[in-house]
């Protein structure tokens, strides 16, 4: 459950630009889930655009492209559930991204390309997304992104959520902290609603 958030100068990014970007971010975005264009995958992977006046993003102290690499500069702040990604799958992201603006904007011949865009990870603590009034877990989003819990991508989330429930019972979290897959913290599992997965996706080989 994914959600990209771009942040760029105003009157830089429009029309076609836009279009495009857009396109090729959400491709990442259904990458990050595990490649899977299932209905599930496509209804979470959220992309938004914020333009920012000229005069209020500023760089080394210039707020014009005096210290700004091709394509320019951008913000990109990527929300992901806690405990989705190992390392090795959060830098893959930032290539990733960093590759979505330069295949659509340009730039790539300068050494520098890609430096000024700047990309962002915030996990999202388990218990902490929502959506249709009610909380969602991991393990259902995995449901509805096709993702196959028997598969290594998933047991590595286990195996965190396995760690992390063993920090807070030798810390004596209290008992209803949240933060834990449901199995882990002993409550019933909530169902994906209105989303069924189609079939169990690979995640791209390297990644």
């Amino acid at each position: 459950m994914p959600v990209l958030q771009v942040y760029y100068p105003e009157g830089t990014l429009g029309g076609e630009r836009k279009v495009a970007l857009a396109r090729s971010l959400t491709d990442v975005l259904l990458t990050m889930e595990g490649g899977a264009k299932t209905p599930g995958g496509l209804a979470f992977a959220s992309v938004l655009f914020t333009e920012v006046a000229q005069g209020d993003w500023w760089v080394g102290g210039h707020s014009d492209a005096t210290y700004v690499a091709p394509p320019g500069k951008f913000l990109v702040r990527v929300s992901i559930p806690e405990g989705y990604m190992s390392q090795a799958h959060k830098s893959a992201v930032h290539a990733m991204v960093n590759a979505s603006f330069i295949d659509v904007l340009g730039g790539a011949s300068d050494p520098r390309a890609g430096a000024s865009v700047l990309v962002i990870l915030e996990e999202v603590i388990e218990g902490n997304w929502g959506a249709q009034g009610r909380t969602i877990s991991l393990a259902s989003i995995a449901d509805s992104v096709g993702l196959s819990k028997s598969g290594e991508r998933f047991r590595w989330v286990k195996a965190y959520f396995a760690a992390k429930a063993r920090q807070f019972a030798a810390a004596a979290y209290p008992a209803d902290t949240g933060g834990l897959l449901p199995e882990e913290a002993g409550t019933p599992e909530p169902a994906a609603q209105g989303i069924s997965p189609t079939r169990t996706p690979r995640y791209p080989a390297g990644l």
